[in-house]
């Protein structure tokens, strides 16, 4: 897949997605997937244009944690059929008008001779623009549009709020429901402090990443594929607060896992539930016994629903 940070016009000619995409949840997925089908059926390059920082978050102020990072935003593009993206500074742009957004970049640049976008999609200055403006702009230049009708969850329009509101609420189940697939991330391990080796319960560390929303402080059941395979684990993010740590970490457990060191590997861990708030134990022993716990629970979790983690 081809990635492309600069707005040098395209040879060829594509068949778009337009959106920021954060999660790439099963709305996204739908206008994704329609760029995709339409470019196969027309001999055009399926493409999707997004920015590197959230639009809402630049025009408000106002931090806002994405939901995935952008190597797994990139790779569920890829895996959605999409050859090229197209990822800009959203901060270059904002001030374009729409009738030069159409004209000078999704003409000028991205070639494009269809495009898919959602429901509530905006763009232009101000974000003025909104589908009946993308169709009115884009027929006078030549190329065709697509509106996907929203997509459901619970009765309710699937969107990137929702989900991260769902993150902080940590209702994983919500959160798997609108993506489409489990909550989570494939990041380094790190070195930690090594205590729980002292005390039979070998963990794997993983920073968490400081751009992404952050779920309630914790211990979860997670479904862990290292190597291909998948193992139970209980994984606990926050800031261990009975041995102490200076940022958010991921800490996971697995059980049934008797295989190598993971220094510098990248296991993917998939939230399936959460367990229990995180606290402070007294001692290590205490945090032993409420770790196994943990896992007993995990165990039955993972039974039930951990197994073949869908993915995109």
């Amino acid at each position: 897949m081809e990635i492309i940070q600069d707005l040098n016009r395209s040879a060829e000619e594509t068949s778009i997605a337009l959106g920021f995409f954060d999660g790439v949840h099963i709305g996204h997925i739908s206008v994704i997937s329609e760029a995709v089908l339409y470019a196969k059926q027309n001999n055009l390059v399926p493409a999707v244009f997004t920015t590197h920082q959230i639009p809402r978050s630049v025009l408000s102020g106002e931090k806002i944690g994405s939901i995935i990072t952008l190597e797994e935003k990139l790779s569920a593009f890829e895996k959605l059929g999409a050859q090229r993206v197209y990822i800009l500074d959203f901060r270059k742009i904002m001030n374009i008008t729409a009738e030069d957004f159409v004209k000078d970049i999704l003409l000028g640049c991205f070639n494009a001779r269809h495009a898919v976008c959602g429901f509530n999609y905006h763009f232009g200055k101000g974000g003025k623009g909104g589908g009946d403006t993308l169709h009115r702009l884009c027929t006078d230049n030549g190329i065709t549009v697509t509106t996907r009708h929203r997509v459901n969850s619970g009765n309710m329009p699937v969107s990137s709020t929702r989900i991260r509101n769902a993150i902080t609420d940590g209702d994983i189940s919500s959160v798997n429901k609108m993506l489409g697939r489990k909550y989570g991330f494939a990041l380094p391990v790190i070195h930690g402090n090594h205590i729980g080796r002292t005390i039979g319960i070998p963990t794997i560390n993983q920073k968490f990443p400081e751009e992404l929303t952050v779920p309630p402080f914790g211990a979860y059941a997670t479904a862990v594929t290292v190597d291909g395979k998948q193992y139970c684990g209980v994984t606990d993010v926050g800031v261990k607060p009975t041995v102490g740590s200076e940022s958010i970490l991921i800490e996971t457990w697995m059980p049934d896992y008797t295989g190598k060191d993971l220094y510098g590997e990248k296991p993917d861990i998939r939230f399936l539930s959460f367990i229990r708030p995180e606290r402070k134990f007294d001692n290590l022993n205490s945090l032993k016994e409420e770790i196994v716990k943990n896992s007993i629970q995990s165990k039955q979790i993972f039974n039930l629903n951990g197994q073949e983690v869908p993915r995109l």
